[in-house]
Formats: C-alpha cells, sequence, structure tokens
C-alpha cells in the first residue's frame, strides 16, 4: 500500500507542476481550460517543449499530459519612442527622436520567434536605432539633418526590418518625429534666420523705394510732354484765332469804308481810315478810364499825333491782313 500511495504521489505531482506554470486567468477550470482574448496569443508547451500557439478563443489543455500555457504575446501594433543624443558634421549636438511602430507577425513560427528567440523587443529595436542613427546623422550638416530626416527614417526602417524579422517582428514604420538640438544652438539659428530675412526685407524695399521713384519720373515726363503738347497746341489755336480775329477786323473795316464813300460823295477811303481810328481811339480813352483800377495814363495827345496814331494803325492793319491771309492759305 506504501508503494501505491508514492505511485500515485508520482503521478500527480506532474499535475501540480503544470498548474503551477497557469494563473488564474489562463485557466476556468481545474480541468485546464484555457481562454485567449482577443489579439491575443499564447505558446502551450509540453513538458517544457513548445507545442504550439493558443489563438483567440477557448482551449482545453490536459493537464495529466504536461500541458501548460508558457506566456502571454500581445498581437497588437505597439510603438517605441527613443531618443538618441548625437553629433553632426559641424559638431553640433543633437537629439533625435524616433517613433518605432511594430508587430509581431502572425504564423506560428514568428510568434514562437518572438516568443523564445528574442528576451526583450524594445531594448533590441532601440539598440539598432542608435546605431542607425549615430552612423546617418555624424555624416551630415545640422541645416541639412532636417531636410534628410526621412532618408534617415528609411535607413532605420530598412535595418530594423532586416534585423528584427527573423525574431519574428514587423517593422511598420520609423518616423523621426523631432529633431532637437541644444538650446543655444536653436536661438543661434533663429537670429541668423532673422538677420537673414532682415536683409532680404531691406533689399526688397529699397528695391521697392526704386521702382517708385523710377515711375514718379517717368509719370511727371509724361505729364510734362501733355502738357507741353496742350501748350503748344493752345497757341497754335490762340494764333489762329488772332489771325481770324484780324481778318475779320479788315473785312469789317473794308465793308465800312466801302459803305461810308457810297453814301458820302468826296470822301476817299484814307478820309474813312483817318476818322474811324480817331474814333477807336476815344472808344479806348473811355473803355480805360471806365476801369476802377486805373489811377493815371499818359499818351502824346497833341492834334499831329493823331496823324501819327492813324499811320502806325494803318500799318498794323496791314499786317494784320497779310498775316490773315498766310493763315487761310492752303
Amino acid at each position: 500500500s506504501l508503494s501505491t500511495s508514492r505511485e500515485h504521489k508520482h503521478q500527480f505531482l506532474p499535475f501540480l507542476a503544470s498548474t503551477s506554470f497557469m494563473s488564474s486567468a489562463d485557466i476556468c477550470s481545474p480541468c485546464g481550460v484555457v481562454i485567449v482574448n482577443q489579439s491575443e496569443v499564447k505558446t502551450i508547451e509540453q513538458c517544457g517543449a513548445f507545442t504550439g500557439v493558443a489563438h483567440p478563443g477557448c482551449h482545453c489543455l490536459i493537464p495529466c499530459l504536461c500541458r501548460c500555457v508558457n506566456q502571454t504575446l500581445s498581437m497588437r501594433q505597439q510603438q517605441l519612442h527613443v531618443a538618441c543624443e548625437t553629433k553632426t558634421k559641424d559638431n553640433v549636438f543633437v537629439t533625435v527622436k524616433v517613433a518605432v511602430q511594430y508587430q509581431i507577425n502572425m504564423d506560428d513560427e514568428s510568434i514562437k520567434a518572438a516568443a523564445y528567440r528574442l528576451t526583450n523587443a524594445r531594448d533590441q529595436i532601440e539598440s539598432y536605432v542608435f546605431d542607425v542613427v549615430r552612423s546617418s546623422v555624424p555624416k551630415i550638416e545640422l541645416d541639412d539633418v532636417f531636410e534628410t530626416k526621412d532618408q534617415i527614417s528609411d535607413s532605420i526602417n530598412t535595418q530594423l526590418t532586416s534585423s528584427m524579422s527573423k525574431f519574428g517582428y514587423s517593422i511598420l514604420a520609423s518616423p523621426i518625429t523631432d529633431i532637437d538640438p541644444d538650446a543655444q544652438v536653436k536661438r543661434a539659428m533663429n537670429e541668423i534666420n532673422k538677420m537673414k530675412r532682415l536683409r532680404v526685407a531691406a533689399g526688397d524695399e529699397g528695391e521697392a523705394v526704386k521702382i517708385r521713384a523710377i515711375k514718379e519720373a517717368e509719370a511727371e515726363a509724361a505729364r510734362t510732354e501733355i502738357q507741353a503738347k496742350a501748350d503748344a497746341e493752345a497757341k497754335y489755336m490762340q494764333g489762329q484765332g488772332i489771325a481770324r480775329q484780324r481778318q475779320a477786323i479788315i473785312t469789317g473795316l473794308r465793308d465800312s469804308v466801302n459803305a461810308f464813300k457810297s453814301e458820302v460823295a468826296g470822301v476817299d477811303a484814307k478820309n474813312v481810315l483817318d476818322l474811324m481810328i480817331v474814333t477807336q481811339y476815344f472808344d479806348m480813352m473811355k473803355e480805360i478810364g471806365a476801369q476802377s483800377k486805373t489811377n493815371a495814363v499818359f499818351m502824346n495827345h497833341s492834334p499831329g499825333a493823331l496823324e501819327d496814331l492813324a499811320a502806325a494803325v494803318q500799318k498794323g492793319f496791314m499786317a494784320g491782313a497779310f498775316d490773315a491771309q498766310l493763315a487761310s492759305a492752303p
């Protein structure tokens, strides 16, 4: 009976060993029922050896056969933030922040590799990111780091995909989220950009003043040219008006002389013209005296002066008639 009890004890030990590896969340009953949540998988072992993968759902394990759940793996997409400090080609220290998005592949071989071939996936990914960043950024100057961050991200993705695929992981993306230089370097860069923009703004302002001055000079020249043409045209029209006026006066005087001669016998044209000149002379004196601003007028008022005045007027009339003929000529 003692040997029988020992035999039963040895048969019961594997069941105790198997249940010791399974938590209360993995077993829903003493019979070894295992519930696997959605987006998770569990690795199943028998006597310490991997036998399969339990996918989401209900699974029944036989404890007496030493089958148990070893570990639970998440199949969700995960993200790891890595901050790597390095220096650029121009000896400026920067902190490059990378967000690595990774996931375990869905096939059983990848799940087995992720569970048994890699102790800590996050540390492994971080070490690869450090290696790529610290081998790429020192070859690039600070200003070019911001422009080539996509190429650096592609290099990280390529390296991680090549290295982590044998461990059952797929790298979905590895964008560089931030490039943070030292605070003093950032202030210096901002000052450089500020001065550069102020210099460009000053150049643009000077060019605008230059263009404005040129346009104003062109407008003034055009205005002067138009004014000169207008003045010339006005003087030309004024000359034509004066010539026509004189022609009209000569025509009126001729008609008046002819009418006077026809009405009064024994009077020649010279007598009639002298009479008209005297009449015009007195009319002119009357108009001058009627002006409110006229103070004094000094004229030669002797009888002999009338004859000289008549001769001068006749000469002016003859010149006016000649100018009128020239103006009317084609």
